[in-house]
């Protein structure tokens, strides 16, 4: 789900980021007043969790793969503002990092993941959970149900830019600039997979943490439950910081570990290839057996081959040029992404700390 450069057009580039700004602004807006030491550490580990849980890549029918985003438990502890920061900012470092998306289209998957997906967790959550108990099953269910939506609508609106991209830009012969296949082919493409198994590992993912925080710190699930009935819990506790999410730390390290099961899926995301896949008859055949049998053009399209090389992250797919170790790489990756997620935060809670007013 992470549109590379040269997919869409550079209007459709601009459109996008325009379209962003408004909820990002809004975003830090909100959060400026509460980026201190209780909100710092759990933004910066929801992002992380975002960061490390897009690294397990999951094989999808038709050859490719796909992975869960953790954008239905960050707008369930963090609510959707919050949550729109965290998870925009774990794909921009994805982006300049680790090439894992384009920079042009940073605001194109930031409004597909971070702002569509954060927007429809909530409201799904909200309006499933109700006013019943943080220990009540039923915002388990909330929970699933709001993730298991909010990935599926952030890929359905990956498809439309992708699918709408021939139709708007082409050169003279009818030939795609950028993205190759319409929208009768696209959005199949990407919907079927994540209707299946990437939409079930959000769900999975969303369900199971709330539960496990209903057991083991139940303060993080009051965010987003204004006027819940106490239940069997009585009085929540206040959310204290960094003791707080030090299980939470305590379980990202061990993902981290596990982070190269997510190189065992074979295959890539549907529209995630290279320039030099649409002439290698091997990654062809790929592409056409996740297209509905249409093969794609002989060539990459001219703009999506001129854009492709916009930028050339540090650690491209997450494998540091440095290091002969598959694993390793994809562990340090993981880490690094990590680091650079917690100094973001520490960073700008310094900023807003010390800007008077």
């Amino acid at each position: 789900m992470h549109i590379p450069d040269g997919y869409l057009s550079p209007a459709t580039c601009a459109a996008l980021y325009a379209g962003s700004a408004p909820f990002w602004y809004t975003a830090l807006r909100r959060l400026k007043r509460a980026m201190n030491t209780r909100m710092v550490p759990l933004l910066s580990v929801f992002a992380a969790f975002s960061f490390i849980i897009m690294m397990f890549n999951l094989p999808l029918p038709g050859g490719t793969t796909g992975h869960a985003v953790g954008v239905g438990i960050a707008a369930i502890v963090l609510g959707p503002w919050a949550s729109i920061l965290a998870i925009s900012i774990a794909l921009v470092i994805q982006a300049i990092f680790f090439g894992d998306g384009g920079i042009t289209a940073i605001g194109a998957n930031c409004f597909n993941m971070a702002i569509v997906g954060s927007l429809t967790a909530y409201v799904i959550y909200r309006a499933i959970s109700g006013r019943s108990p943080i220990e009540s099953p039923r915002r388990v269910v909330a929970a699933a149900l709001a993730g298991y939506l909010a990935i599926n609508l952030s890929a359905l609106f990956a498809a439309i830019e992708f699918g709408i991209q021939p139709l708007l830009y082409h050169d003279a012969s009818g030939a795609p600039l950028y993205a190759p296949y319409p929208l009768h082919i696209a959005i199949p493409a990407m919907m079927i997979g994540h209707l299946t198994v990437a939409g079930l590992a959000e769900m999975v993912v969303s369900a199971g943490v709330v539960a496990y925080l209903q057991r083991a710190e139940p303060s993080l699930l009051r965010n987003t439950a204004p006027g819940t009935v106490a239940g069997e819990l009585g009085a929540l506790p206040a959310v204290s910081g960094w003791s707080t999410t030090r299980p939470l730390w305590i379980a990202l390290a061990i993902l981290m570990v596990l982070t190269p099961l997510g190189i065992l899926a074979a295959g890539s995301a549907w529209g995630e290839w290279s320039p030099d896949d649409f002439t290698n008859q091997a990654s062809r055949s790929q592409m056409a057996a996740a297209s509905d049998s249409h093969l794609p053009p002989a060539q990459a399209p001219a703009g999506l081959q001129r854009l492709a090389s916009f930028w050339t992250a540090p650690m491209p797919r997450y494998a540091p040029p440095f290091l002969k170790s598959e694993i390793f790489g994809y562990m340090l990756s993981a880490v690094s992404g990590t680091g650079l997620i917690i100094l973001v935060f520490l960073l700008a809670g310094w900023i807003s700390n010390r800007r008077p007013g």
